[in-house]
């Protein structure tokens, strides 16, 4: 038993796969909602400080280095526009956008991609913490319905037919 528990909680540290996937995988191992919820929320949450304290740095120093220095310059032009995009629409609502990017589990979204783009926006570290926090704990709500299967039962409800 406590071999799962590891296993989700290393599986929600994972970039892309983070909380999303290990709540489905807690709970087709037959672990009870609590513990692995509360488990992936921390798990999915410890990378956080790190990517926000270090991400801009990497990217910073390896602007012109001759191997990686497309993909840093690629992740700091493309971060910087989309933030500053981001930044024009939501005004003053920042982080309340960023908290929804991170908890609505669609591809590309997540903790690990709002804090590196909160990152090269220059965001506070207590508002990025607070949004990431909130995002991540919305997404293992989502994701903790549609795998109990009833997110699928509501649909049902409405619809058509």
């Amino acid at each position: 038993m406590l071999k799962n528990y590891l296993l989700i909680f290393l599986i929600s540290m994972v970039p892309i796969i983070e909380l999303r996937g290990a709540i489905p995988i807690g709970l087709g191992m037959g672990l009870p909602v609590l513990p692995t919820y509360l488990l992936c929320v921390l798990g999915n949450m410890i990378p956080v400080p790190f990517i926000y304290l270090f991400a801009r740095k990497f990217l910073i120093w390896g602007y012109y280095k001759p191997l990686i220095g497309p993909i840093c310059r690629f992740c700091i032009n493309k971060g910087e526009k989309g933030g500053r995009a981001l930044e024009a629409k939501a005004g003053k609502g920042l982080t309340v956008a960023l908290l929804l990017f991170v908890g609505i589990p669609l591809p590309g979204t997540g903790a690990w991609t709002g804090t590196l783009a909160a990152s090269i926006l220059d965001m506070k570290f207590k508002d990025v913490l607070i949004a990431c926090m909130g995002g991540v704990l919305l997404a293992g709500i989502i994701m903790g319905l549609a795998s109990a299967g009833l997110l699928g039962a509501l649909s049902g409800l409405f619809a058509a037919g």
